[in-house]
């Protein structure tokens, strides 16, 4: 069977399970998505116009909350799990993983890890987590059943395949953009039933695509849901109300969204201000509740600011594509969520901003890794050296250029939202394609010149002219000029940090966190793993023979993850009040 990509049907894999898979079918499982293949880019381009126009006036939160006509004690009670397993010390562990769901090897290495039973890294014994939080963008490109079904669950089935009966592990689910491109149904019909779906070892616990869950007696997880529209909606805010007047006092709250929003925080960008009002949904409540450490994923790499009392982390390792850390500011100034007189520092960030640079050169490798978009490239590259050679006319040129500049400047401002970022390097990026253009038409006249002298050709003749040497180094120039502009561009400009990354299809730099809550102290282990096997290093786990709980596949060499940084040691105490200090100005609800 062919390599499957992005755009390959997923159907004919739907049965394989922990059962009947074999080694033989690893091969079958999907690889990373190419990004850049035009039919993809077409459909994602159509799922985003849909839902810019269509997502805050069908918004699915709305439905979601009238089809689970529960009361504010139905909330509460929900919230309250059954205790969860403590280690001897009788502290409690979670795990947080993000931006899972793409290529198979990377998102089964993170879930390998995930479910051992013990984990020893640089000398710290971290056991199995009792709860699960997946952060979002559980699923990449597009939220289909049957991607759900191959790309996120069965690497998780796989990974801890606990037989029929035993108790499962909760688990808590965020949906991030890529989830919600089918407007949230597919995740809300798997993850937010009334019967809980398991997922190899775990198994859902949420009715609705946010939720607050009570971790220990003064820790809380709150999970809010952005959407495409990045609010709050109405009934999410009066859950979140009650969620927080029925907290004991000093009790402290793990906020968890789907976009870093402090990374916009200058700009008082929509996800910030999220952020802040539920910060300030839990002031109000005026129990003095603290909210020490946020998480989000989104961003594919590791970043970790401190200040205000509170520590931001953005953890999206979980198996998408590498994002660098370029981007980064060393310093964020706002009004945050609990005090508006300290800035946020960076601390740390993974890979780092040295690492992110070298990984850049990659891009040079654009054309072989993205041979779709290169063709199309070559196929503009014959038509518009067709119309050139046949018109030579000044106007035609320009009309080429201006057609050139337009797409390529069009695309940088959708991405990039700033016209003055995005002027020169797109103007740069359009006429080096249009050298190209016109090289190939001068190529064309020299060649007829110096055969026909005088005497023109039939067009046929300029189209066959043409249509060698395009072939043979069209997709080699394409590729090297969007790869250096890619490069470029993310290195000089701030700007296609997206692009230059996801081009290159890097499962490398996978990472989670597993966390320890004991009394109003957290200790926050970042776990890396800085290089995925390989497919062909994937084996059939010989202890399966005698233990049918342990995973389905195990490596060779076996996995060797690494702390990150040294554990993070989170005292509530410090962290200010939510009742104590002033958070922006109430957020009016979009929908």
């Amino acid at each position: 069977m062919p390599e499957l990509t992005s755009g390959s049907p997923l159907r004919d894999l739907k049965n394989l399970n922990e059962d009947t898979i074999k080694e033989g079918d690893l091969h079958r499982l999907p690889h990373m998505t190419s990004w850049f293949e035009p039919v993809l880019l077409l459909k994602l381009l159509l799922r985003v116009i849909v839902s810019d126009i269509f997502g805050q006036y069908a918004d699915r939160r709305l439905m979601e909350a009238a089809l689970d006509p529960a009361s504010k004690e139905d909330h509460v009670t929900r919230a309250q799990i059954e205790p969860i397993v403590q280690d001897e010390d009788g502290a409690v562990w979670i795990d947080y993983v993000s931006d899972l769901g793409d290529g198979f090897d990377a998102t089964y290495a993170i879930a390998f890890l995930l479910a051992q039973p013990m984990l020893s890294v640089d000398g710290h014994q971290l056991p199995r987590a009792g709860l699960l939080v997946m952060g979002g963008d559980q699923v990449y490109p597009t939220a289909l059943r049957d991607d759900y079904k191959i790309k996120m669950r069965l690497p998780y089935d796989l990974a801890w395949p606990v037989p029929r009966g035993a108790e499962k592990t909760p688990l808590f689910l965020l949906p991030g953009n890529h989830d919600w491109y089918d407007g949230l149904v597919t995740f809300l019909s798997i993850f937010c039933r009334e019967k809980p779906t398991k997922i190899g070892g775990w198994s859902t616990r949420q009715r609705r695509s946010y939720f607050a869950v009570q971790v220990t007696e003064n820790w809380w997880i709150w999970g809010i849901d952005i959407a495409l529209v990045r609010d709050m909606d109405q009934p999410q805010a009066d859950y979140f109300v009650a969620i927080a007047k029925a907290m004991p006092e000093n009790a402290n709250i793990i906020l968890c969204s789907a976009e870093p929003g402090w990374y916009k925080a200058e700009a008082k960008g929509d996800s910030y201000r999220t952020l802040s009002y539920a910060a300030q949904i839990a002031r109000n409540a005026r129990k003095h509740l603290r909210i020490p450490l946020v998480l989000s994923g989104d961003s594919h790499h590791y970043a970790r600011y401190e200040g205000d009392g509170t520590h931001y982390i953005t953890s999206g390792g979980g198996g998408a594509f590498l994002h660098g850390t370029l981007e980064l500011q060393p310093e964020i100034k706002a009004e945050w969520l609990q005090s508006a007189k300290e800035a946020l520092t960076l601390r740390a960030c993974y890979p780092s901003k040295q690492m992110s640079d070298k990984l850049l050169k990659g891009d040079m490798d654009f054309g072989r890794l993205n041979g779709g978009l290169t063709w199309a490239l070559s196929a503009l590259y014959l038509v518009f050296s067709f119309l050139l050679t046949y018109t030579w006319r000044a106007d035609v040129a320009v009309g080429i250029f201006l057609v050139l500049l337009a797409g390529f400047w069009g695309y940088s401002l959708y991405q990039e939202g700033s016209w003055k970022k995005t002027a020169i390097p797109s103007i740069a990026h359009a006429s080096a394609h249009w050298i190209v253009v016109a090289a190939f038409s001068w190529s064309a006249l020299w060649a007829n010149h110096a055969v026909m002298g005088d005497f023109e050709w039939h067009w046929i003749a300029w189209l066959l002219v043409l249509a060698v040497p395009i072939f043979l180094l069209g997709p080699w120039l394409a590729g090297k000029i969007y790869g250096i502009s890619l490069m470029l561009g993310c290195r000089y400009f701030d700007i296609s940090h997206n692009d230059a990354f996801s081009a290159m299809k890097l499962d490398s730099h996978r990472h989670f966190l597993r966390i320890r809550l004991k009394g109003d102290a957290a200790t926050v282990f970042p776990v890396k793993l800085e290089k995925v096997p390989a497919r062909e290093q994937w084996r059939a786990n010989p202890e399966r023979k005698t233990d049918p709980s342990v995973s389905v596949f195990a490596s060779d060499p076996q996995l060797s993850p690494q702390m990150l940084e040294e554990p993070i040691s989170i005292l509530a105490r410090a962290a200010a009040s939510t009742s104590d200090v002033k958070t922006p100005g109430e957020m009016p609800s979009k929908s």
